[in-house]
Parts: C-alpha cells; structure tokens; sequence
C-alpha cells in the first residue's frame, strides 16, 4: 500500500518518484478520482519521472496519446472519460497497449473496468482544501 500526501507540484514530482519506485514491475497505472482531483497533473509528474520530454496533455479526445521516456520505451497516456461504450477500447485495441509491457496510465478506468488486466496499480487521487491530495495506491 502507497499513500502519499501531495501539497504543491514539486511535492506531486516525489510524490510520483515514490510510486514509481513502489511498484517497480507494474505497468498498467489505473487513476481514479473525480474531475479536477489531478489525474493528468499527477500523469505528467510521472511522465517526468520517467525521463518524458515530451508535452503531455489529456488524450480527451484522441483516447490515447505516446509519449517516450528517456530510454525511448513509449509510456501510453489513455482518457476514457468521453467512452460511451467497452466496444470502443476494443477497436482502439487496448489489449496491444494493456499488455505490450510499456507503461500505461489510465485515467476514468471505472469506464473499461472489465477490460483491465489482473495485477494492475489502482491510484486513488483526493483533493482536499488548499488544493492538496492526498494519493493512495494499491496492486489489485
């Protein structure tokens, strides 16, 4: 179990240094929280832990968006907020992201639930007052 209290961005960078750190050999990182909680702040963090130049913004509309890490290993950034339907990661072809042994972060999972592979990382993402949050993970 990871918690992690987060009150500004550099305490949201060692934040996701931590839970990188924390679990290893995970790849599939499920974001859960309401809108506004963090999720693509918290996902960018990580990106940057994971040595990502790249720009990295909600995939709202594209679904999916790649970015590479230092060593050019692609990191897969999804949104499922605006799917309507299970039928649509199916012909966005999740199963060759889910299970290419890169990095995936999901955000608005609870969309797709069903698709997830065993032994992925649940992130729970809190906002509290004075926009700090407060970050728990889990293997499920």
């Amino acid at each position: 179990m990871y918690s992690e209290k987060a009150t500004s961005i550099k305490a949201l960078e060692k934040a996701a240094k931590k839970l990188v750190e924390q679990f290893p050999g995970q790849r599939i990182f499920a974001f859960y929280g309401k809108m506004g909680a963090g999720k693509t702040t918290f996902i960018q963090a990580i990106c940057k832990v994971l040595g990502s130049t790249d720009n990295v913004i909600s995939p709202t509309f594209a679904l999916i968006n790649e970015y590479k890490s230092a060593e050019q290993h692609s990191i897969f950034h999804f949104d499922f907020y605006r799917i309507e339907s299970m039928e649509e990661a199916f012909d966005l072809g999740y199963e060759d992201y889910f299970f290419s042994g890169e990095y995936c972060l999901i955000e608005w999972p609870e969309k797709i639930e069903p698709l997830l592979p065993e032994n992925y990382v649940e992130v729970k993402i809190e906002a509290q007052e004075n926009e700090n949050r407060i970050i728990t993970a889990r293997t499920v």
